[in-house]
């Protein structure tokens, strides 16, 4: 996630607005589509195109909302909508829900941009290059950073826990870069692909989440390192 002209989202340094989730939903065979693939959820269905148009019209308010670093209060965008919250959790079920999609939708366009990053990179390079650029612009990203600080109880449960879609996705497309640029016998055989791809999701999760967990600083430079020692990038 980056902040203007790109959670985690079109270009590394702009937030995505507009129709964008409805309009251009990623495909299930490229690295910004994998994670929705293999986690649905019912909010998720949903929003998809021929969905639930009233869904998709509060998810959209909600989203551009969050990306101008505003609680996402459902009260307020019930308000904004019209209708009463009532109405509103039958749209899209409850904030949990809701922010949990808003920032997936965030973190779809930043894969793709790291993607396109690292084309001409193979193997574990492309793997440890293009994770580190995930991680920069979710530590660089103003309202993401402001998201963690405002609510970090509910941020690291929404972002960092194996109830979580978000941490279901991330590691899916991990474990999807691995098989395509490793192979299905990574490093030789030495790990199963799900075990290294949830390695490679809480090496970043432990560098995005530094100050909340340990005290410490976020770092992309340290999340580039540890993922080269991971993943061996130097042999």
């Amino acid at each position: 996630m980056s902040s203007a002209p790109a959670l985690s989202g079109a270009p590394v340094a702009a937030a995505p607005t507009g129709d964008a989730p409805a309009a251009h939903w990623p495909s299930p065979d490229a690295v910004e589509g994998v994670g929705l693939a293999a986690a649905p959820s019912w909010l998720s269905e949903r929003l998809a195109p021929g969905g639930h148009a009233d869904a998709r019209r509060a998810f959209l308010i909600a989203r551009e909302s969050f990306i101008a670093g505003r609680r996402i209060d459902m009260g307020a965008l019930a308000a904004t909508l019209g209708i009463d919250r009532t109405s509103l959790f039958r749209w899209v079920g409850n904030r949990d829900a809701l922010l949990s999609e808003v920032l997936w939708s965030l973190a779809v366009p930043t894969l793709a941009q790291a993607e396109a990053a690292v084309t001409e990179r193979a193997g574990a390079e492309r793997i440890a290059e293009l994770l580190t650029r995930f991680v920069d612009d979710l530590n660089t990203a103003p309202y993401f950073r402001e998201f963690l600080r405002r609510e970090p109880a509910r941020a690291l449960r929404l972002l960092t826990t194996k109830e979580s879609e978000i941490q279901r996705r991330y590691v899916a497309t991990a474990e999807w870069l691995v098989r395509r640029d490793l192979g299905s016998a990574p490093l030789d055989g030495a790990i199963d692909v799900h075990e290294l791809a949830y390695l490679l999701v809480r090496v970043s999760e432990s560098f995005t989440y530094a100050d909340l967990i340990a005290g410490d600083e976020p770092s992309a430079a340290r999340a580039r390192t540890a993922f080269r020692v991971l993943l061996r990038a130097d042999r």
